[in-house]
């Protein structure tokens, strides 16, 4: 990691002898400086490259399987992916069919594949989903309509992930602010989870405090590279737990906002966090105390709860300063789906990590409290 990063990737494929690699790129990147230096550092190392970038967000099961096509025409021995999660997704379902076979719906669930993927070089260019690190990918059933979740803690990250902020700086300052809230949203849910420990905790505060310290000036200037560095390496981390952690409410909510109503899974997340915030606080105050202190509020003396309330103020403020909308009704969402995505949340089985038990009719009343 640091500013200039990918320019380990000639080492990389010369260390794997590399000489025909299969990239997965966001379709957006493809003429930036950004890319031209990496396809000339490719070119030095006498590499054959292949790009793939039709890649849309929340990738299909369709997608992938051009996209493996693509990779087996090329004859890859290696996997390049820059791009956000959705495109190292596609690269990492294409890692796990080149050496398993299959479709990659064969792959749905914990540990259904044994045989290590291709290695995977993995440059996020969206400080987010921290996929280059984590053990999953999402890919969607387009027939079925519904998202399969590829999941294998051990073989299922990057071989290698690359975090420079210099593959940053092209990000509009929505995504930036709506990704980056992600990544946030990733660390709050993993701390507080019923299946977090101390290891994760650790780790997920020091995520808390570089994401809330960082994502203001990033999403201002994104040739701050500085505050790049931040939020790749906040994003990293909890990228490194939630697998283990479990999440909660708040994407067990942004699911279903997203998927019914056409938004990004970012912008979803923080139209729910708020309100989650505040359902789940009782069941933790201690930690949402020591998350208000993470934020860098004023804690010390306070009573516990008052502490932990500090946490959903701070909370309340960093989606207002994004500019993130204060309700759903605000960014086109409407309520006659609310008791049909209630009755998901509930089935989609989140109170095994959620800190606070929750009913298909709390679930309900969350939806009309975001509204």
């Amino acid at each position: 990691m640091g500013v200039g990063a990918h320019r380990e990737i000639g080492g990389l494929v010369r260390r794997h002898a590399c000489k025909r690699l299969f990239i997965a790129m966001d379709g957006a990147l493809r003429d930036t400086e950004f890319v031209a230096g990496i396809q000339a550092m490719l070119a030095e190392a006498n590499v054959e490259s292949a790009i793939f970038s039709d890649i849309e967000p929340d990738p299909s099961a369709h997608t992938v399987a051009r996209a493996f096509e693509a990779c087996q025409a090329h004859g890859a021995t290696m996997l390049l992916a820059i791009g956000g999660g959705s495109t190292m997704d596609v690269a990492k379902a294409v890692g796990i069919l080149a050496t398993n076979g299959g479709r990659i719906h064969d792959y749905e669930g914990i540990e259904k594949f044994s045989t290590p993927p291709l290695p995977l070089i993995a440059i996020p260019t969206t400080a987010g989903t921290g996929s280059e690190v984590s053990g999953s990918c999402v890919i969607t059933d387009t027939d079925k309509n519904l998202k399969m979740s590829i999941r294998h803690a051990a073989l299922n990250p990057a071989a290698f992930a690359i975090l420079d902020p210099l593959a940053l700086r092209t990000v509009p300052a929505h995504v930036a602010a709506h990704s980056g809230m992600d990544a946030f949203v990733h660390a709050f849910e993993s701390y507080i989870s019923r299946k977090a420990n101390l290891v994760t905790d650790a780790i997920n505060l020091q995520a808390i405090g570089l994401l809330a310290a960082n994502i203001r000036p990033f999403v201002a200037n994104r040739e701050n590279l500085e505050a790049g560095l931040n939020m790749l390496c906040g994003s990293a981390l909890a990228g490194i737990t939630f697998g283990q952690t479990g999440l909660g409410n708040v994407h067990c909510m942004a699911r279903f906002v997203g998927a019914f109503f056409h938004l990004s899974h970012g912008l979803s997340n923080a139209l729910c966090l708020p309100h989650v915030a505040r359902f789940n606080l009782p069941a933790n105050p201690a930690k949402f105390a020591r998350i208000a202190a993470a934020l860098d509020r004023p804690t010390r003396g306070l009573p516990e709860m008052d502490a932990a309330h500090a946490a959903v103020v701070a909370i309340e403020a960093l989606c207002r300063d994004l500019g993130i909308p204060a309700r759903l009704r605000d960014a086109g969402v409407t309520p006659e789906r609310f008791d049909e995505m209630a009755r998901l949340c509930t089935e989609a089985g989140y109170n095994r990590w959620n800190p606070r038990h929750t009913t298909t009719a709390d679930f309900r009343a969350l939806f009309e409290q975001a509204y």
